[in-house]
């Protein structure tokens, strides 16, 4: 490898939002070398999966006022 062409590879702390910490190494800059992601697994609704009634409930109502019958 070329020397002074790569980044810095150096130890982070990954802190979830459930309070969860997962030490890795990265190029990142973060502050102090600590990550605090704003979405990650435990609040995604993709993985929590909490948004799917919400949707379903609104689809729904939009099938029934689009083929509503009109008095």
């Amino acid at each position: 490898m070329k020397k002074g062409i790569h980044p810095d590879y150096k130890e982070i702390t990954v802190v979830m939002s459930d309070g969860t910490e997962i030490k890795t190494r990265s190029t990142m800059n973060a502050t102090d070398g600590v990550f605090k992601p704003e979405i990650d697994s435990t609040n995604h609704p993709f993985y929590t999966r909490s948004n799917s009634f919400t949707t379903k409930a609104g689809r729904v109502d939009r099938f029934k006022r689009m083929y509503a019958k009109k008095k």
